[in-house]
């Protein structure tokens, strides 16, 4: 009797799984994608999309879903939701649509905000695979020259430059032939960013299972028999390198990708993920970064959603029982109340919490425990600089360039963080060189005998608060002088790379925490959001900071959830439409690639077989001859 009712209890158990987990209808088909639309060169057109006003009118009836911020996270949680039959609202603050996708134009140049590269988009792979979900088709990436960044360590006659290039084993093999001496070293993080790739998933899917479920495999020491990647999650990346090489430059390497906390405040896994996802060569979407808010808004939009911009959300609504159901809309001096039963905020965990819930549910302690796990990210300062001149003219290139002065990058990030406001501007130890006209293709069509380049740095928050209550472009004299000292020291740095844009700068512009606090909403100027600590990637930590949030109805979705970059907050919009759904999209993205795979196959056995008719019916008659 036991045993009957105990197959029976098995039997419920595995068909309700096999239910949650296949038994309900994808968002996603491979029938969805179609071949890529002409491009729309039309600005009037395109801002149609991407600069819709918000006006009551302007809302769908009948909401299932309100999303707060544009970004790429919240654009693809709420697109996988829209192809899931859900009726989807996307409120934007800033007057255009995209986040850090977005892009400006300024005196006839074009530039990226936040988007400077991104990897692992080649055919077929499942990032990529999601972006032709949400966009249907319609997004394309150009590949971008195999050497895709250069680090330049030291300046003057102590200067060294170190070249990273794609490939799936060049990469390594270039790296070693620049360090003939560290071969092992560099085996055995190659060895870390291949288990990175290929188990990093498991650290997603402990936010997607009960979470007694994921604490329970992690104290009972489970978790860390299955893979090694739970405890390297947690693993200092200085600490690591340390113990794999004592040269200072290949230290650097291992950890250049710097998105603002030290190699001693990060986490060997993320490293390693960063250093990875460009293997497969790094890539730019076609026709410039707002090309991806553009066609994901047009996916929402088929499905019965839309996406409103001037749409400060001023509030999130929360009923007597502690639940989520709408937000208010600041319009001038009035605030319009828009509802649906779920509310998903994609502008960070501090401007959710501290900024928008109601203050009697701000004080409560499952918010402040939420808060507490957080800490606010180092803000970036950006220098825009226009050229007259093409890329050939001024010897530009696609290639990113990382510069360091020295290759103690702790020390070095420590020092200057320490530095008082006067002191900064002087002593910048790092930056980074993008040239977006380079990358994109189309970027001659549309701005022809121009070019323009990026440089970023990190900077602290504090060195600018002294200005957080002035307005916009109306800060004063002292406020521009300062944000021009720094910029003068980058693009002087930059000057000693390309020294033919000196004198062809005719146009320059520099964003501060200030500037992006104001046009993308982010507190204290972090363009990645919440910072990217150790103690944030530590397993358990990793497990609480999910989309769900104490109150209910309201999810997390973007670079909060789980890692920074334009990849890291699209997983965070999949794993926020997983939790709202709950149904793990990432089953049906797996079982399309599956079916790509099997696709490809048969193309290539097709290819095959017709390549080797065509040579049977080429090879010539032997005719013998005798002399």
């Amino acid at each position: 009797m036991w045993l009957l009712i105990a197959v029976l209890g098995l039997i419920v158990w595995a068909g309700g799984t096999y239910w949650y987990l296949f038994g309900k209808p994808s968002a996603f088909s491979l029938e969805s994608v179609r071949p890529p639309g002409p491009r729309e060169f039309d600005q009037k057109n395109r801002d149609k999309i991407i600069k819709q006003g918000f006006s009551a009118s302007k809302v769908p009836k009948n909401l299932d879903v309100i999303v707060i911020g544009s970004g790429i996270g919240g654009l693809t949680a709420a697109a996988t939701l829209a192809k899931a039959g859900k009726k989807v609202l996307v409120l934007e603050q800033h007057d255009q649509a995209g986040g850090c996708c977005h892009t400006y134009i300024e005196k006839g140049f074009e530039f990226d905000v936040g988007l400077h590269y991104i990897g692992q988009v080649h055919e077929n792979s499942l990032l990529r695979i999601a972006f032709d979900q949400i966009t249907e088709g319609q997004l394309e990436f150009q590949e971008l020259n195999p050497h895709f960044d250069t680090v330049v360590i030291g300046q003057g006659k102590d200067k060294r430059e170190y070249t990273i290039v794609s490939g799936k084993t060049e990469m390594k093999t270039h790296l070693m032939k620049q360090f003939p001496d560290e071969t092992e070293a560099i085996e055995t993080f190659f060895k870390i960013m291949k288990l990175s790739a290929k188990k990093t998933h498991y650290l997603a899917t402990l936010k997607l299972i009960p979470q007694w479920l994921s604490l329970f495999l992690l104290k009972s020491g489970i978790a860390n028999l299955v893979s090694p990647v739970f405890r390297l999650s947690g693993t200092c990346a200085t600490d690591f390198v340390n113990n794999l090489t004592t040269n200072k430059d290949l230290q650097v390497i291992f950890s250049y990708f710097f998105y603002g906390v030290p190699p001693s405040d990060s986490s060997i896994l993320i490293n390693a993920l960063l250093f990875h996802h460009y293997k497969r060569g790094a890539y730019y979407p076609k026709g410039g970064a707002s090309e991806i808010a553009f066609h994901i808004i047009r996916t929402i939009q088929k499905h019965g959603g839309n996406c409103l911009v001037r749409a400060p959300v001023s509030q999130i609504l929360v009923d007597d029982k502690g639940a989520a159901y709408g937000v208010k809309v600041r319009r001038g001096l009035e605030e319009v109340e828009v509802h649906a039963p779920v509310v998903v905020s994609n502008c960070g965990i501090f401007s959710t919490f501290e900024k928008l819930l109601p203050p009697e549910i701000q004080v409560k302690q499952e918010i402040q425990d939420r808060l507490n796990m957080m800490k606010h990210g180092r803000g970036s300062l950006l220098v825009f600089s226009g050229f007259d001149g093409t890329e050939e003219e001024l010897g530009l290139v696609s290639t990113n360039f990382w510069l360091y002065k020295d290759n103690d990058m702790d020390k070095s990030m420590d020092e200057f963080f320490a530095l008082s406001k006067e002191e900064a501007p002087d002593n910048i130890p790092m930056m980074f060189i993008t040239v977006p006209s380079a990358k994109d293709p189309e970027a001659k069509i549309r701005h022809p005998g121009k070019s323009c380049m990026t440089i970023l740095t990190m900077v602290k928050y504090e060195w600018f608060e002294e200005w957080k209550d002035t307005t916009v472009r109306k800060r004063g004299d002292e406020y521009n002088n300062y944000k021009m000292r720094f910029a003068k020291n980058l693009f002087d740095w930059a000057c000693t790379l390309f020294p033919q844009i000196k004198d062809k700068l005719v146009f320059q512009d520099v964003a501060t925490p200030l500037t992006n606090m104001h046009y993308l909403g982010s507190q204290r100027g972090a363009m990645y959001s919440a910072e990217h600590n150790l103690e944030r990637f530590y397993a358990e930590a990793v497990v609480k900071n999910r989309c769900n949030t104490p109150v209910k109805n309201l999810y997390i979705s973007g670079q909060d959830v789980f890692s920074c970059g334009i990849a890291g907050a699209l997983h965070g919009g999949l794993l926020c439409a997983s939790t709202v759904l709950d149904q793990i999209v990432y089953i049906d993205l797996l079982l399309l690639k599956k079916k790509l795979k099997r696709r490809k196959a048969r193309e290539l056995a097709h290819l095959a077989k017709k390549k080797l008719q065509n040579q049977t019916f080429r090879v010539k008659p032997q005719i013998s001859c005798t002399k």
